[in-house]
């Protein structure tokens, strides 16, 4: 239905579907569960932390947080094996911890300390850690969906049957390079995966507003030869079942994915945008959506006990408890540190 006074004339208030509940029932190892009940939780406390250093004015720059989306990057991070490879948006966080990276470097890297995971050079939409399979965070919207296929590519020819990983944002969708990375992902069959988490809004515009399709990604996909894998992104058994498909089918050279995981952020765009432009009835009802609390609940279901996951819940408190603490008081970078790092050789100088 058509949201009277909204600022856009296409602006619908689009609500979450109910919960799967069948999903209890999923083939997917209590374990598994248990570190995707985990890793929600520190994304989740990471991300709160971060606000209130940057209410204290500590954070350096600007931050975009995923909170409310912590399923699709928990699910992937459990899913994805140490060597394969995660390409991610300026929302990064979140897959940054899922990968196994610890959150001290990540808050130092955006108190733009020495010791954070780029050396404070970087901040919020930067973080990189080869070592765990974090390609890197890219600001310009779609550019590393390429990039992605560079990694599928080299995979391939090198005789390993790594993926690459690429998460992007609804609006990505209306942007070339997705169609081009699509396009040759799909011609030369890569081991790619493109997962869009869909969370309504391209900045401050509904996605909606400037796309004739329903599902900006997963409608786009048979024009490339590929199936249309549309999921809750915000349960994350759902993610992990399409996760688990598509890297089966990357790695035994079926080609790529395309997944589009529906969800929503429980802030506005960035740490600036209090994000009023949302119907109040649409926040409200995806905040009851949350990934976090039904993910609780399924577990107790499944015989977890209630002191299992609380004491899981305080020592990830516990965790980011310290990581802050350190983060705050590391050292600041050298001023030489400048000309660190600027080319291949790591030093500054122009080469002819």
């Amino acid at each position: 239905m058509p949201l009277s006074g909204a600022p856009y004339g296409k602006h619908q208030i689009v609500l979450p579907e109910p919960f799967d509940e069948s999903l209890k029932d999923a083939p997917i190892d209590l374990e598994i569960r248990i570190e995707m009940f985990r890793k929600q939780h520190q994304i989740r406390q990471l991300e709160k932390r971060l606000y209130t250093l940057f209410l204290e004015g500590l954070v350096r720059g600007t931050s975009h947080q995923s909170m409310g989306m912590e399923a699709t990057s928990a699910a992937f991070g459990v899913a994805l094996r140490p060597d394969d490879y995660s390409f991610n948006t300026y929302r990064g966080h979140g897959h940054t911890v899922a990968r196994g990276v610890p959150p001290e470097p990540i808050i130092a890297e955006l108190l733009g300390k020495a010791t954070g995971l780029v050396g404070g050079k970087g901040g919020s939409m930067h973080l990189t850690s080869v070592e765990h399979g974090m390609m890197g965070s890219y600001a310009i919207i779609g550019a590393h969906l390429c990039i992605a296929n560079g990694a599928a590519w080299s995979a391939k020819l090198r005789g390993t049957d790594q993926v690459a990983v690429a998460f992007f944002g609804d609006g990505a969708t209306n942007i070339g390079a997705f169609h081009e990375a699509v396009n040759y992902a799909a011609n030369y069959r890569l081991g790619t995966i493109f997962v869009c988490e869909n969370n309504l809004y391209m900045e401050y515009t509904p996605i909606a507003e400037v796309t004739p399709v329903k599902h900006p990604a997963a409608d786009r996909a048979p024009a490339y030869g590929l199936d249309a894998t549309i999921v809750d992104g915000n349960d994350a058994d759902a993610v992990y079942l399409a996760a688990r498909a598509a890297i089966e089918r990357a790695r035994t050279g079926g080609g790529p994915s395309i997944i589009e995981a529906k969800t929503y952020r429980h802030g506005g765009h960035s740490r600036a945008d209090p994000g009023k432009y949302r119907p109040d009835l649409e926040v409200e009802a995806w905040l009851d959506h949350d990934p976090i609390p039904m993910y609780h609940q399924r577990l107790l279901d499944l015989g977890v006990g209630e002191d299992r996951l609380t004491a899981i819940i305080q020592e990830v408190a516990a965790e980011i408890d310290r990581a802050a603490a350190a983060a705050k008081s590391a050292p600041e970078p050298p001023a030489e540190a400048l000309w660190t790092n600027v080319w291949a050789n790591g030093g500054s100088q122009w080469r002819n």
